[in-house]
Parts: C-alpha cells; sequence; structure tokens
C-alpha cells in the first residue's frame, strides 16, 4: 500500500483520512494492528553464515582439481606431493574468505541509519518510542538537529529545512513545507512536502504522518536494490574464470587421452597413470592465483599512496580497463561549499575570486580590485546585510568550516573578503519560512536601528520602494535588476536579493508591516563551485578514451552549469532528468545512455539504471559517490568509488575503491596505476602460464617419445614434487619482479583494453606457444643426452637421477632466460637496461641460488629427489636454455613490424 501511493500529491487532510488516523496519533491497539499488517521499521537482511562463504571460495574447477590431484597422491603415498597441493588449496581458500568476510557490510551500515527513538502522538499524548516500532498511520514530530525516523507527509512545517544530500544530492537543506503538489512521478529531491527516513532537520520544526516504514522507505528501497544486485564480476575475474574453465577441461581431456595411450603402448597402469598425474601437475598453474594476488596486493599500496584506497583487490585491474566514469557533482566534481561569485549592486556587476570557505579572495569590478569606500556605500551595505541577515558561523579548524545553513555561510565569506567582519547586537529577527521566502533581522545601531532583509530577489524588490546607488538614495531600477537576477541564474547561481530600512533607535521588535517600504541594496549569486584540478583531470580522462558522465540530485540548470565549466559533454548536449527517466522503458534507455553525459534530478533507482544500461553496451563503468543514494550505483558498478571524507558509512561499505581526499583528480591518477599494474598482470600471466605449458609439454612429449626411446619407459623427466617446485617457488620469485618494471610514460594516451579480450588471443599463444616448445625441447632433449647412459646401465638409477636434474635444471634456465625478455610485452631487451629492475636480479639470483643448493645439498637432494651433476653439464644446459629468449625476441620483432601490439 504505502510504496504505491504518490504520498506528496495529497494533502495533508487527504493522507489523514487516506490512513484513518488523525492528528491525535494512533492507539496502541491500532498501532500494534498496522505492525502487523505492514511489519516493523527496519531493513531486514541475512547475512551469510561463515561455512557458506567458505563453500563459496571452494566452489572453483580448478580447486577440485587440486584436491582430486592431492587425494590420488596421498594414497600412492606421494605425501610431499599432496602436502604442498592441499597447501595451496588452503592459502588461495583463506585468501578469499577473508576477502569475502565484508561483501555485505553496506546493507549493515544502512541499518544503523536507523533512527532508535523518536517523538510521536498515540492517543493525543507525546511520547517517545523506538523508531523501529513506528506504524503506518504515526504522527511523528521533528525538530531542528533531529534524524527523520521513516518516510513522512509533511502537515506542519515551520522554517523546516533538511538535509538530505546522503539521499538524493542535494547540495543545500531543502525548505520543507506541506502543500499537495500536483505532478506526478518526482523524484525524492522534489517532493517538498515529504521529509524521508535517514536525513537531518537542520532548522525549523514540523510534524508529519508515517506513510512508509522498513523495505517500503525511500532507505529501504535502495536496501532492497543493493541486496537483489549481483556482485560484479571484474573483466580480470571474469576471464580468469573462462580460463580456468577452459584449462581444468583441457587438463582432464589430455590427461585421460594420456593414460589411454599408455595403456594402450603397454605400459603398466601405475607408470600410466603417475605419467598422467605428473601431466595434470605440471598443467596447472598452481602459483598463479597467489602471484595474482601478491600483484594486486602491492598494487594496491601503490594506490594508496595516489589516496586511493583499495576494498577489493580485483578492482585495481578494472580501474586500468575502465571506459566511462559516472561521478556525483555535489563534493566530487564540486567543493560542496557554497560560494558568492557575483554582486549586482548599484547598477554594477562585480565578481568575487577565491572558491570554497576560505575567506582569501577579493571583489572585482573590470578585473580591478574594488575597496570599500563612500563611492560604493552600496556594495558595502550588500556585503553587510549578507554578513548581518544571517545565522551561520564561519570557523577555522583544520581549514575553514561553516555551522549553520551553507548559503549563509558563503554570505559571511564574501563580506569576509572585503573585510567586513564585526557583527552589531541583534534585536529581533524575522526567520525564514518557505511561503513569505525572506528573513529579516534588526540590528541595533548608534542613533538609529537597522532591519536588513535578505530573500527572494522578486520578494524583496516586491518589498523595495527605491533604490541605493552610489551613495544615493533614487528610484528603483526594477527591470534592471530582474535583468541582471535572470543573468545569474541563467548561469545557475542561486541568487539572493539584499535590502534595508532605517527605523528608530527605540524600536527592539519587527513586525510585518515593517517589511515594506524597503531600500534595494543588490543581490548576491553564489553557487558550488567546480574543483579546479577537475577540469584538468577531465582533459586527461579524454585523452585516454575515458568518458566523464554527471549524475546529480541538483537541478538541470545547475548540473548543465558546472558540466560546461568542467568540460563535461557538449554544448548542445541534453540534460535528461530523473522524471524523463522515470517515464522511459529499460530499452529507451539503453538507446540513449551512451549519448547523455549529463544527468539532472536523479533518484538512486536511477543512477543504478544507468549504470546497468551502460554496462550492456559493454562499457566497463566506474562510479562515484558519497551518500546513501549512491550505494546500489556504487555495488552494480564494476568499480565503485566512494569519497573517504564525506562519505557514508552505507557508499564506503558498498565501494571498490575509497578516495581519501574526495578528489575526481585522484580517480584518473588511480586509473593510471591501473592500467599499469594490468600490463604487469599481463607480464605475469604470459610468464606463468607458459611454464606451465613447457612442463606439459615435455610429460606429454615423453609419453609419445617412449615407443621410439625406450629410456622414457623407464622415467618421467621430471618428478611432480619438481613440477610443483617450479610452479610454486620459481613462478613466484621469477614472476613478482616483473610487477616493478618502470611505469610508461604515455600510459594515459591510449584508449582502455578491449574489456572482452580474452586471455587466450594470438599474443598469448604466440608467446605461450613458443616458450612451451623450446621448454620442451630443451628438457627432452637435455634428459635424453644425459639420461641415455643410464639406460645402458639399468641398475645404476643414480645416473637417472642425474639426468632428471639435468632436465630439472633446464627448465628453470629456460623460466630464468624466459624472464629477462619477458620484462616487456613489446620492446626488445636492447631497449631497456638489465639494471632498471633490481628485483628482476635478484628474483634471478635467488632462483639460481635456490637451485644449486637443491641439486648439490644432501637433504634437499632427498626432498626432490636430485643427484649432483658435473659443472661441464652446465655448458649445454645453458645452451639448450637460451632458445625460449632468442625465440620471443624474434617473436617481438615481427610483432612490431606488423602493428600486431
Amino acid at each position: 500500500m504505502a510504496d504505491k501511493i504518490n504520498w506528496y500529491q495529497l494533502s495533508a487532510e487527504e493522507t489523514f483520512k487516506k490512513l484513518n488516523t488523525s492528528i491525535d496519533g494512533l492507539t496502541k491497539k491500532e498501532s500494534l494492528k498496522r505492525l502487523e499488517k505492514y511489519g516493523y521499521n527496519e531493513i531486514k537482511f541475512k547475512k551469510p553464515s561463515p561455512f557458506r562463504r567458505l563453500l563459496k571460495q571452494l566452489n572453483n574447477p580448478l580447486i577440485y582439481l587440486l584436491i582430486l590431484v592431492s587425494i590420488i597422491t596421498a594414497f600412492l603415498g606421494e605425501w610431499v606431493d599432496t602436502v604442498v597441493i592441499l597447501g595451496v588449496v588452503i592459502v588461495n581458500t583463506a585468501i578469499g574468505f577473508i576477502q569475502e568476510g565484508k561483501a555485505e557490510s553496506s546493507i549493515e551500515a544502512l541499518e544503523q541509519m536507523m533512527v532508535p527513538e523518536c517523538t510521536v502522538i498515540r492517543n493525543g499524548n507525546k511520547k517517545k518510542i523506538l523508531a523501529r516500532e513506528l506504524a503506518i498511520g504515526d504522527v511523528v514530530l521533528l525538530e531542528s538537529g533531529s534524524q527523520v525516523p521513516a518516510d513522512l507527509r509533511l502537515f506542519r512545517s515551520k522554517n523546516l529545512h533538511a538535509d538530505e544530500a546522503a539521499l538524493t544530492g542535494e547540495s543545500v537543506p531543502v525548505s520543507k513545507g506541506t502543500e499537495a503538489i500536483e505532478t506526478p512521478d518526482l523524484p525524492p529531491a522534489d517532493q517538498k512536502s515529504m521529509a524521508f527516513g535517514g536525513t537531518f532537520i537542520t532548522q525549523g520544526s514540523g510534524g508529519g504522518i508515517v506513510v512508509a516504514t522498513g523495505e517500503y522507505a525511500e532507505m529501504g528501497k535502495i536496501a532492497e536494490i543493493m541486496k537483489e544486485t549481483q556482485e560484479i564480476m571484474t573483466p580480470l575475474t571474469r576471464k580468469m574464470e573462462e580460463f580456468t574453465k577452459v584449462i581444468v577441461i583441457a587438463i582432464l581431456l589430455v590427461a585421460l587421452v594420456n593414460f589411454a595411450l599408455s595403456a594402450w603402448f603397454g605400459f603398466g597402469l601405475i607408470y600410466s597413470f603417475m605419467a598422467s598425474a605428473s601431466l595434470a601437475v605440471a598443467a596447472i598453474p598452481e602459483g598463479l592465483p597467489a602471484v595474482l594476488t601478491v600483484t594486486l596486493a602491492l598494487g594496491v599500496k601503490a594506490m594508496a599512496n595516489r589516496n586511493a584506497l583499495i576494498r577489493k583487490l580485483p578492482s585495481v585491474e578494472s580501474l586500468g580497463r575502465t571506459t566511462v566514469i559516472c561521478s556525483d557533482k555535489t563534493g566530487t566534481l564540486t567543493k560542496n561549499q557554497m560560494t558568492v561569485v557575483r554582486i549586482f549592486s548599484g547598477g554594477k556587476t562585480f565578481k568575487v575570486t577565491g572558491s570554497g570557505y576560505n575567506p582569501q579572495g577579493e571583489i572585482t569590478f573590470e578585473n580591478n580590485p574594488v575597496k570599500l569606500s563612500s563611492e560604493n556605500k552600496e556594495l558595502k551595505y550588500t556585503l553587510k546585510a549578507g554578513l548581518l541577515c544571517n545565522n551561520a558561523s564561519l570557523v577555522e579548524k583544520d581549514g575553514f568550516k561553516v555551522i549553520g545553513d551553507p548559503t549563509e555561510g558563503s554570505l559571511i565569506v564574501s563580506a569576509a573578503k572585503a573585510d567586513l567582519t564585526d557583527k552589531t547586537l541583534r534585536l529581533d529577527e524575522v526567520p525564514f519560512e518557505s511561503k513569505q521566502r525572506y528573513m529579516a533581522t534588526l540590528q541595533q545601531g548608534l542613533d538609529e536601528n537597522i532591519i536588513y532583509v535578505k530573500g527572494s530577489p522578486e520578494k524583496i524588490i516586491k518589498r523595495s520602494r527605491n533604490q541605493l546607488i552610489k551613495g544615493e538614495i533614487t528610484d528603483i531600477q526594477e527591470d534592471e535588476i530582474y535583468a541582471a537576477s535572470n543573468l545569474m541564474a541563467k548561469d545557475a547561481l542561486r541568487v539572493l536579493g539584499f535590502a534595508y530600512k532605517v527605523v528608530d533607535e527605540h524600536k527592539n521588535e519587527i513586525n510585518p508591516d515593517d517589511i515594506k517600504d524597503l531600500t534595494f541594496l543588490g543581490l548576491q549569486g553564489m553557487i558550488d563551485p567546480p574543483r579546479e584540478e577537475v577540469i584538468d583531470a577531465i582533459k586527461k580522462s579524454k585523452s585516454a578514451g575515458i568518458r566523464t558522465v554527471m549524475i546529480t540530485g541538483d537541478h538541470a540548470k545547475t548540473a548543465k552549469a558546472i558540466a560546461k565549466q568542467l568540460g563535461i559533454g557538449s554544448k548542445k548536449e541534453k540534460v535528461l532528468t530523473g522524471k524523463e527517466i522515470s517515464r522511459m522503458s529499460p530499452e529507451e534507455l539503453y538507446e540513449i545512455v551512451d549519448k547523455v553525459s549529463i544527468y539532472a534530478r536523479v533518484a538512486p533507482e536511477h543512477k543504478y539504471d544507468i549504470t546497468t544500461q551502460l554496462q550492456k553496451k559493454g562499457e566497463i563503468v566506474a562510479v562515484t559517490g558519497d551518500g546513501v543514494n549512491d550505494a546500489p550505483a556504487l555495488k552494480a558498478a564494476d568499480i565503485g568509488i566512494a569519497m573517504g571524507i564525506t562519505g557514508t558509512d552505507v557508499s564506503k561499505e558498498a565501494s571498490d575503491m575509497v578516495l581519501a581526499d574526495d578528489n575526481f583528480s585522484s580517480i584518473v591518477k588511480a586509473i593510471e596505476e591501473g592500467r599499469f599494474i594490468f600490463e604487469n598482470i599481463q607480464k605475469v600471466i604470459l610468464y606463468a602460464l607458459a611454464a606451465n605449458g613447457g612442463q606439459s609439454l615435455i610429460i606429454l612429449g615423453a609419453l609419445i617419445l617412449a615407443p621410439f626411446i625406450s629410456l622414457f619407459v623407464v622415467s618421467l623427466p621430471l618428478e611432480p614434487v619438481q613440477i610443483l617446485w617450479i610452479n610454486l617457488f620459481d613462478s613466484i620469485f621469477l614472476a613478482l619482479p616483473l610487477i616493478k618494471e618502470p611505469k610508461e610514460a604515455n600510459l594515459l594516451e591510449k584508449p582502455p583494453k578491449d574489456p572482452d579480450e580474452k586471455i587466450v588471443n594470438w599474443q598469448f599463444v604466440r608467446k605461450v606457444g613458443l616458450v612451451s616448445l623450446a621448454m620442451a625441447g630443451a628438457g627432452l632433449s637435455i634428459f635424453y643426452i644425459y639420461g641415455s647412459a643410464a639406460f645402458t646401465d639399468p641398475l645404476n638409477e643414480f645416473l637417472l637421477t642425474q639426468a632428471q636434474t639435468a632436465a630439472f635444471a633446464t627448465v628453470i634456465m629456460v623460466h630464468v632466460f624466459y624472464l629477462i625478455t619477458a620484462r616487456s610485452i613489446r620492446e626488445s631487451i636492447f631497449t631497456f637496461s638489465p639494471f632498471s629492475n633490481k628485483w628482476s636480479l635478484l628474483g634471478i639470483g635467488i632462483t639460481i641460488s635456490s637451485l644449486l643448493m637443491i641439486i648439490y645439498l644432501p637433504a634437499l637432494q632427498i626432498l626432490f629427489r636430485t643427484a649432483p651433476i658435473p659443472a661441464e653439464w652446465w655448458i649445454l644446459i645453458l645452451l639448450f636454455s637460451l632458445p625460449g629468449l632468442i625465440l620471443i625476441e624474434i617473436e617481438k620483432f615481427i610483432a612490431r613490424r606488423r602493428g600486431w601490439f
């Protein structure tokens, strides 16, 4: 019932009648009935159990395969292999489990926004109750500083203003009234006769009747959207999942074929099974998940230095592929600090420099600084009226801040820029109300008292009889004032008019009759100004092939003006409003979503819809926001970016990344870092998977050659434990240093990578295929060369172990030489210094040192089933290891010539 009616279209009387209640409130019996019917005022959410989260991490084909292999190796008594494989499973599962721990904390944070207590009228008596016990039809009382406990249709409003920034994105408190609004399908920002749960009353008092609670309230609707929103997989996660499925199927098929061929060739079942198990172990990229996790984790640390705090590791890679940034306006693209930028007084238009609440700046006329003097008395009085007809205050604490209404705060700052700071004694005040649309104060003077009035230009002009120009009182120039006001409004400035009236020194209170026959002083136009650094950041994002889209709860005219200053969209581009989106079908929105860059007056579900439709267009979407209204879109986006300073807990918990400085330009820096990290991930994947391919071919090649070369019937070139060592240790110590390669200078001058580009592409096949063939050829050749002597003396197992050790050393050295060329996917090794990445040199040193220890230390010989090899063997091992480097260098040369990159 509550979520199907536009309550703002009904009058307060009609609302009471519709809900069958009165201003005296519900009886206890009636409230209990309604709680049973509509439910308690709470957001319900069931958090997944730790056991379910653990099962989710184990739900991976690669994990299944590793567990299966570990069971088989345990059955065969190969305990070292079993322990190593299970260790990989445990580590990967633990990492995922920890990351998943806060996945649904956003809804928990939303639950915390529910007000614990509120004041209601029950059976004619005022009382406090738990907010969760609010029933539809309850009468709630509101006052300044209180939080609205549920969605209310207001029936009483006295100077009532609400801060709805967290829900609607509105940059200033909204004036609330009680009049019905006929227009249908209004977003929450335009429902002036409604107060919404979770928002705050900044001034005034009022009362409302509860029309929606729990999941039916606007905050509850956001929670429902978030519950229904699936966690978006990043391009890397999606591709790795696809690749994992492909590789698991391929491994199983090749292992089965391997087993069948072994049996067909007449080998024993134990030999056939061990050969197939070894092949599976060789092909499984056990070390890759750990390497990718560490790569992303180090990327997170680098981004933190750029004020981008990553909450979910895979999001690092998403940043590098971002094609559209959907940004909130208030506080992200702008300062969220109202600033007077233009003053009209005495027939002249002045400009005000500086932005935000810092009083550094000056007032200029025709680009020349203006000092207050008798020649511009009207300018001084205009500023003075703004300073004195004011209830806000400016404080300096960790920067300048305004306590009170931001609009009034901007008037204090503009006065301070002209060195006006002193306040006289206030004798009386008429507070601002939506009906009268003005505020007045009575200030004590020396021989006379003065009434200062501020309000909408129309109201002030109508109540003024004359005007102060060049220090003299003259006839009011209404046309000129209206023209100046309209010009400011056209530039999306919020305009206030100012006037004064001299009264007797004995007068100490204001009567309604006093607010007439005023002397008009001037106009002040203010706006929430754009951040200066954002303009350059948007230019950079354009050159990087990234489109910036503004999605705001503010008015269309304001959004258009700010977008123009920032360089978002084109001059002729249409601004799409939330009201228009509400009338569109998903298909209609899909058709235009890539042609619109400015959205205004949007509701939370609109931002979510825009995000999802852009994703259907194939875009990788980053969404920024700081309010509760942003949470569904933040969660649905490929990369959700919350504001660290102004952001609500809800938006932070729903996000993938938090901006420590709330600065849009930090997003562009983070995207550059993300692209750099993605380049490194590409290098790591191409390096690590080439190792698996080479080892798989060695096992498969040994089997195929077995009917022709009897040596391969006696033993495989590599033991399973040696394969595991290569996959886990060498891959980490040789692959991880690749992420320390120097950053390319032109990362933001290239278009984003195609999100649909597969891991297994032509480049992958070339590089992995060439290195795999080189590794297999080298390993099999070395094993055959030094294993032939063992075959002539079958009882000498030491000679056979030496041959396996030589093959093991060859495979590792192929890795080492491949690393040297893998430092760049495109460029030749002769174009960069071998010392520019000291981590690679360290990794090579550790790998070779560990290899020598495994070969020559007795304790490690037992563990890894190796034997010491003669020094002269190393010459041939190194020569056979070089083709991996040479072939890739040739591949890069041809690829550059043919433009394959």
